[in-house]
């Protein structure tokens, strides 16, 4: 861990901390607003992964010819996929960006373009309106979420890292995932209440719309809370050093000079995601076609899961500023290894007090990781190249490995006949989950590398 450097009291220097020798003391009010804003923006990323996910056979009629449900359905999650292709392009745009002209900038930038794309599908006139010109004008508008994403999660993390005092970055970092479920129930949600609510024909109509358009608002409360945050702490004061001494940080130095780091950051968000996308995505698909289950019940299932995990979200975060990430993200990795194939079977089973056990067992060992990495992936780099190398081994990972999950496992399931897959991949997940944290450093209760140590200063009266 490099040495950490004073932050010296200059006009650069934010209200969110002070300066005092070499220690930054930080203001709770403003550490508070910060986690709140970056948050909001990881959960408008998930609630709109959550519309497109459960009302995908409606965006179908609306979209593509009609004739076969299957290849209107297929094409729709092309369009979903599209995304996560051009992922690691946005990372590698708006990483390197965030380094060089601040955090904040570049996150008041992704959620202008999060917010616009989204609320941009709920304007597309429909195939039978302007034929082929719709599903291209959908095509467009997820290829700007997604290149946008690409820079969100990796700066919203950072952020919250920064702005954090030391002792209590994980709990703060924490709220980012509390943000992600958050956001996934209510696009779910709002998603199963209007089909309950509304015909067919008015959903296809009119009402696939509302959720869509949803999204200005809430990046309309998005932007304000982000453009009244000032920068972090830590790059603060490294804008300060760079320029008096060094010239900006290239996209080389970002990879090749944190190969070590980007491995383990690649390693990490594999576990990480894989276990993510097949709890929360695939698992419904899984209960719904591979077992026969009731799709309303599944999918109230998983929605009971994600709010005990939000639930225990906040608890997890602050354990691991006590013991430490590893031992709470090896934890995790320990438990997908001995726990996956019983639980599965446990979900096999089939009754709903069985799959509920099942997926909540999976539910709570995914916080483990929900809990720690927002703390613990900003750590692996120091404050010059922080935003850009996680935001490219993030970003790679999670289009190589956590994205492809419900393909690569469905594929397998049709090769082998195997329906233990899910577990199988899971269990191969943990084993490269488990070979990271046997590599890394323990951050917590410690500087992030490059910074000054930071402390929560007292609460206003």
């Amino acid at each position: 861990m490099a040495t950490a450097t004073a932050v010296s009291p200059l006009p650069k220097t934010p209200r969110a901390a002070q300066a005092r020798g070499d220690v930054t003391v930080t203001d709770p009010a403003l550490v508070k607003r910060a986690v709140k804003a970056a948050a909001l923006g990881n959960a408008m990323e998930w609630f709109d992964f959550g519309v497109y996910s459960y009302i995908a056979v409606t965006l179908g009629k609306v979209f593509f010819p009609t004739g076969n449900p299957t290849a209107q359905l297929l094409s729709t999650f092309g369009a979903f996929a599209a995304a996560f292709l051009v992922r690691p392009l946005g990372g590698m745009v708006f990483g390197p960006l965030g380094d060089r002209v601040g955090r904040q900038k570049v996150l008041a930038l992704t959620m202008i373009m999060m917010a616009a794309g989204t609320f941009a599908i709920g304007l597309i006139p429909s195939y039978a309106s302007i034929g082929v010109g719709a599903p291209l004008l959908l095509l467009a508008a997820r290829l700007v979420q997604g290149f946008s994403t690409g820079g969100e999660y990796a700066g919203a993390s950072t952020f919250i890292a920064e702005y954090a005092p030391d002792k209590k970055r994980g709990f703060f970092g924490s709220w980012l995932e509390f943000g992600t479920l958050a956001g996934y129930i209510g696009g779910a949600g709002l998603v199963t209440l209007m089909t309950a609510l509304l015909s067919s024909h008015d959903l296809v109509s009119w009402g696939w719309r509302i959720p869509f358009l949803i999204a200005g608002p809430m990046g309309i409360i998005g932007l304000y809370l982000r453009m009244r945050l000032e920068e972090t702490p830590a790059f603060a004061a490294e804008l300060e050093k760079a320029e008096a001494s060094r010239p900006k940080a290239g996209l080389r130095e970002m990879v090749a000079g944190q190969w070590r780091a980007l491995l383990l950051c690649m390693a990490l968000v594999l576990v990480f995601n894989v276990t993510d996308y097949m709890l929360l995505s695939y698992m419904p698909s899984y209960l719904t076609s591979e077992l026969k289950y009731d799709e309303t019940h599944g999918l109230l299932v998983v929605l009971g899961v994600m709010v005990l995990m939000m639930v225990v979200q906040p608890f997890a975060g602050a354990l691991t500023d006590r013991i430490g990430r590893r031992p709470v993200i090896a934890a995790g990795c320990a438990g997908f290894l001995f726990l996956s194939v019983p639980a599965l079977l446990l979900i096999r089973q089939g009754s709903l007090l069985a799959v509920a056990l099942g997926m909540g067992a999976l539910g709570l060992l995914l916080v483990c990781f929900t809990a720690a990495m927002p703390a613990a992936l900003p750590a692996l780099f120091p404050t010059r190249v922080r935003y850009g190398s996680l935001s490219i081994g993030f970003n790679v990972s999670v289009s190589l490995f956590g994205g492809t999950t419900p393909l690569v496992v469905t594929a397998l399931i049709g090769a082998t006949g195997n329906m233990m897959m899910p577990a199988y991949y899971m269990m191969a997940a943990a084993v490269v989950g488990g070979f990271a944290v046997w590599r890394m450093s323990e951050s917590a209760g410690q500087p992030l590398p490059g910074s000054a140590p930071s402390v929560e200063g007292r609460r206003a009266p």
